[in-house]
């Protein structure tokens, strides 16, 4: 299950309305070992485009020496879809390459606007396995 609170996930459906028509994506981190998504990182999708995403691989490589020296890992690795459900479609499974991450998918496809609907869903995919977990949104994680 991902418990996840509700300003990250209200801050990652407002990135996912605010890049509509393209595709929105970014990475929660969180300190190594304990699953908790807590830093915010939204990226900038590089293919710009409403069906594709691709993290920018300096923007990467960057954020990724930055979670290494602050013992961060990507606990949650995001992106939305424009006109499709809230599913990993089968290039986001070959993108797939943080075994311990949640998948978190936010579809824009009925609307961009603050009162539309939007779904949001968390996935484990692992050797090419796509398992949807629950989520849990909390006001703030337990001290």
């Amino acid at each position: 299950m991902l418990t996840i609170t509700r300003e990250i996930r209200d801050r990652i459906v407002a990135h996912a309305r605010a890049d509509h028509p393209d595709e929105a994506c970014g990475v929660v981190a969180g300190p190594a070992g304990t699953g908790r998504p807590e830093r915010f990182i939204p990226m900038l999708n590089a293919a710009r485009s409403p069906t594709f995403y691709e993290f920018d691989s300096g923007d990467l490589f960057k954020l990724y020496r930055e979670m290494d020296d602050l013992d961060e890992e990507p606990v949650i690795v995001y992106h939305s879809h424009t006109a499709t459900e809230a599913y990993p479609s089968r290039t986001d499974v070959s993108y797939a390459s943080e075994p311990f991450a949640h998948y978190v998918l936010v579809s824009t496809a009925d609307g961009n606007g603050e009162d539309d609907p939007y779904q949001f869903r968390s996935f484990r995919i692992v050797d090419d396995e796509i398992t949807e977990e629950d989520v849990q949104v909390v006001e703030a994680y337990p001290a």
